[in-house]
């Protein structure tokens, strides 16, 4: 009784964890989309959060972890927690059938928010809605389904312990998809292909998001044993905090070699690649092995962002090069540098570092290239629907103007765009008019 309550605790902590990288979204994503559209982004993060947690509530549950096929589930809609034995799924802890709810609805919301990253500065926020309920209700709860539901890629062994392909691979290509379907942000491509830099109203705020998001890594990686008693969580949050780490070394090297500068923005990205990496395989190897890992997503990342916009794909925030590449180096990783003893204790086959040979790495790469494929294939198709029948993108004069005014009738920063009753009257009048197409 007392692990049972102990493994509780920690999971609902964990999960809080979970929930607090909202938090780390809304400062990222507010730091790097301009000014005009900082209230807006406020407002996609606290209803596309609300979203997740009702529709995954309702449907997506029980599509990730319910009894079906090895496709998707079909049992425990509404979760059922009157249903004492829960899901088979999940039936290795010991935990309640609504804690164990509780942080996996995070990961959903987590992963839907990965996607909007992509559409910052010029997606209206009728879409939503829509798009949260397919993706939420349907796209990530059928991959959930293949790695951590019993499903098609678990039987055949493919390793994910926390979420690089099930999450950030999924959230980075659907996203992509939108990015894609929505076009670039207004003057972000030159007509000879060449991209502008669009710069975001505050790194601080940026770098402040990705601590956030950091600090929220550890109960994802963490809390994915679904129990603390004779688990080794401290080990799993020190090989996460080095993948992390080095992430954003190397982020710094690259960036140097490649830009001739020491780019904040990659930095921050750096971090979110290495953590995003080391999500997958971070209960499946030594901290060496997470350290080289992070060392490899936040080299990596850099030149992907690079050649996102050589590709004419407005990507503001680098989701594909951060959570997707980051997500594709840590579901590899788990082929070549699962130990003998991760497998013996979690299941599956050591990596080709081990002796384990080149099947747990063959298995690796199909799972990778199938959630690529499904989330941006699937993504693509529900934001071409949501294009035609509401709309995707704003009119080119409210993204002129701003989402903020022109989809939440108030600035973000109102004292910087309108004259504002007790701000300062030279500040106020300096920025009325032309200030809001900045």
């Amino acid at each position: 009784m007392n692990a049972v309550a102990i493994d509780t605790v920690w999971v609902v902590f964990a999960g809080c964890l979970v929930l607090l990288m909202q938090a780390g979204f809304a400062a990222l994503e507010m730091g790097l989309s301009r000014m005009k559209n900082a209230g807006a982004v406020a407002a996609k993060i606290i209803v596309n959060f609300a979203l997740a947690l009702v529709v995954f509530w309702a449907i997506g549950y029980a599509i990730a972890f319910g009894d079906g096929s090895g496709f998707g589930g079909a049992t425990a809609w509404f979760i059922d927690i009157g249903n004492s034995q829960g899901v088979a799924a999940l039936s290795y802890s010991g935990i309640d059938e609504a804690t164990k709810f509780f942080f996996e609805a995070m990961f959903a919301a987590v992963a839907l928010a990965i996607v909007w990253g992509t559409m910052l500065d010029r997606a209206r926020f009728v879409a939503y809605l829509p798009f949260a309920i397919l993706f939420v209700g349907l796209i990530y709860p059928i991959v959930t389904h293949w790695v951590w539901g019993g499903g098609w890629l678990s039987q055949h062994g493919f390793q994910d312990f926390a979420g690089s392909g099930v999450v950030h691979i999924t959230g980075a290509f659907a996203g992509i998809a939108g990015a894609i379907i929505v076009g670039p942000r207004i003057g972000k491509f030159r007509a000879d292909g060449r991209a502008n830099p669009i710069p975001g109203h505050s790194m601080p705020m940026a770098v402040l998001g990705v601590l956030i998001l950091w600090v929220g890594w550890m109960g994802f990686n963490a809390g994915s044993f679904l129990g603390a008693v004779g688990k080794p969580i401290g080990m799993v949050v020190v090989v996460t905090s080095l993948a992390g780490a080095f992430g954003v070394l190397g982020a710094v090297v690259m960036s140097r070699v490649l830009l001739g500068t020491y780019d904040i923005g990659m930095m921050g990205n750096g971090a979110i690649a290495g953590l995003g990496a080391i999500a997958g395989p971070c209960a499946f190897v030594v901290p060496w092995g997470g350290a080289l890992i992070g060392l490899v997503a936040g080299c990596v990342m850099v030149p992907m962002v690079l050649l996102v916009d050589r590709m004419r794909i407005d990507d503001p925030i680098g989701v594909l090069a951060g959570h997707g590449m980051g997500g594709i180096v840590g579901v590899l990783a788990a082929g070549f540098l699962t130990t003998t003893d991760a497998a013996a204790t979690l299941g599956g086959r050591p990596g080709l570092f081990y002796g384990g040979g080149a099947a747990q790495l063959g298995w690796q790469a199909i799972g990778m290239v199938c959630i690529a494929a499904f989330a941006f294939t699937t993504g693509y198709a529900a934001f071409w629907l949501i294009k035609k029948t509401i709309g995707l993108r704003a009119s080119e004069s409210d993204e002129l103007a701003g989402l903020d005014i022109s989809e939440h009738g108030m600035f973000g920063y109102p004292e910087r765009f309108i004259e504002v009753i007790g701000a300062e009257p030279e500040d106020a009048h300096s920025h009325v008019g032309g200030s809001l197409h900045v």
